[in-house]
């Protein structure tokens, strides 16, 4: 990946011409700034995910002089569920995308307004939105009609609601502060790290006895993420 936004940033900078990623997760996201960081490049880009607070997003490297273009298109579902039918959560979703045979890198967030039950905005490249709206007739067991958005259709989706949690721990080990943010057992805890269910900063760490610091944010696949924003 490093070296792909090497030499993607060195082509859109040398030759002065916009060039694009692919959607990249948190992650990836950190080893693209590295990368650029390795390639010299300290302006001319930027990080996009079609909304303001987007979990996957694209890197837009646009020269100064160079015409950029968003690649990123939004596509509404809209369900079509029979009387008592559950609708579709975003694994449904997710699931009938990959039968598409799209790749992720092609796909961004996948939003479920709370104020909207039924409807589903989905960002993805350009081209794969288009195969959206082609082929997509439904998602898990429910029927969904697709429609492509133009910019300014899109809605203004409210951010996230999070949780802020206080809580003494024994000690700062992974184990032990994953416990009291998930409301585990211990035990419980470090069985998921040992199992390869928990990242630190989007990397991938099974040892439960890992010293976590101010900043740190914890993913625990199933259950969430979290942000340890202070240490008292």
């Amino acid at each position: 990946l490093m070296r792909h936004i090497e030499d993607l940033a060195r082509t859109a900078f040398s030759r002065e011409i916009a060039r694009y990623s692919g959607f990249l997760s948190d992650r990836e996201q950190d080893l693209a700034r590295a990368a650029l960081g390795r390639a010299d490049i300290e302006e001319g880009f930027r990080f996009e995910g079609g909304w303001p607070q987007a979990e996957r997003r694209i890197l837009c490297l646009e020269p100064e002089y160079s015409y950029g273009e968003n690649p990123i298109r939004c596509v509404r579902l809209q369900c079509r569920a029979l009387p008592g039918a559950a609708l579709p959560a975003h694994k449904d979703y997710l699931g009938s995308l990959m039968g598409l045979a799209l790749k992720r890198e092609a796909l961004g967030d996948i939003l479920l307004p709370a104020d909207a039950p039924g409807t589903a905005y989905m960002f993805a490249l350009e081209p794969a939105a288009k195969l959206i709206c082609r082929e997509l007739c439904q998602a898990g067991r429910t029927e969904v009609s697709t429609r492509l958005l133009e910019p300014e259709e899109i809605p203004a989706f409210p951010a996230p609601e999070r949780q802020l949690l206080t809580a003494t721990v024994s000690s700062l080990r992974l184990d032990s502060v994953l416990s009291v943010v998930f409301s585990l057992s211990r035990s419980k805890a470090a069985e998921a790290v040992t199992s390869g269910k928990v990242q630190v900063n989007w990397a991938d760490w099974q040892k439960p006895d890992r010293q976590v610091v101010q900043g740190d944010v914890l993913t625990l696949r199933g259950l969430g993420k979290c942000v340890l924003e202070e240490v008292g």
